[in-house]
């Protein structure tokens, strides 16, 4: 595990993405360029910044390999022009088998993806009726195949575990990315606006005390161009549970944050939760 003695300073980049990729990437680069200008050294972007567009049909024939995505591409670019780490906090994506994957990738300085993660859980789920209108449905796993493995990455900055959106509500995989290392937890996402005003602070303090790990979420906001619309509060969370820095809006912005890493430890030695779990037979 790399714990560097400054204290880390990340940018957390909240977009209302649009439905095509070239106007995706005209969007996030600035905002890139602007948390970078700002001292930023990892700089995280949310769910699905390289295309939104829930209409499968229109979706699925845009989709091409992480590779050979535009905005992906671009992003590599400026990790390279501006000597930083980027967290593409999830490109929608062509796989292999020619199915679509929602795939995080690490680009380290270079330009060079050095890690990805396909997100586990799959958003599946009727919410209930709210403020007098139908409430939303969404099927995730009808475009979406589900990754099959958590991701742990190492980088001279410190040690990151990677979760996408609705993985925030499945203690057990923080849980492990956090025994595998991981210090700083991100969670990029698209989070609903009913479910992001009851849940989205609870959920993320929660698995930032829970593993004693710094979470870090950069959302997207507002209202998009296919017709969802997204909660945003971009939030920086310390592994005591404090919230270090949020955006209290769903406008696209910036947000930074600094991370003293000696706090993880110094919270998981106080409260040694990952240490003391014992192995149970269910009821």
């Amino acid at each position: 595990m790399t714990t560097p003695q400054a204290p880390l300073r990340v940018g957390l980049v909240q977009t209302r993405t649009p439905a095509t990729h070239a106007a995706a990437l005209e969007h996030v680069a600035p905002l890139v360029r602007e948390a970078a200008a700002q001292g930023a050294r990892f700089i995280l972007t949310p769910e699905g910044v390289n295309v939104l567009q829930k209409d499968r049909a229109k979706l699925l024939p845009t989709l091409v390999s992480l590779d050979d995505d535009p905005v992906v591409q671009g992003l590599r670019d400026l990790a390279r022009e501006l000597d930083v780490w980027i967290d593409v906090g999830s490109a929608l994506v062509k796989r292999e088998d020619g199915k679509a994957a929602n795939r995080q990738a690490v680009i380290d300085p270079s330009g060079a993806i050095v890690a990805t993660y396909d997100k586990l859980h799959m958003f599946d789920v009727d919410l209930p009726p709210r403020d007098g209108k139908k409430g939303e449905t969404a099927r995730e796993s009808a475009t979406y195949e589900p990754g099959d493995r958590a991701a742990v990455v190492e980088t001279p900055l410190g040690t990151f575990g990677l979760t996408i959106c609705y993985d925030m509500r499945f203690p057990a995989l923080h849980r492990a990315l956090a025994l595998g290392g991981a210090q700083i937890l991100t969670v990029p996402a698209a989070f609903t606006r009913p479910t992001g005003e009851a849940h989205w602070d609870i959920l993320l303090r929660a698995r930032a005390i829970e593993t004693g790990s710094f979470v870090i979420a950069a959302a997207q906001g507002g209202f998009h161009e296919d017709g969802r619309g997204t909660w945003g509060r971009s939030i920086a969370i310390g592994p005591w549970g404090e919230v270090i820095g949020k955006l209290d809006h769903d406008a696209p912005g910036v947000l930074i944050a600094d991370l003293d890493l000696a706090a993880v430890d110094k919270a998981r030695a106080a409260i040694p939760a990952l240490k003391n779990a014992r192995a149970f037979t269910g009821p």
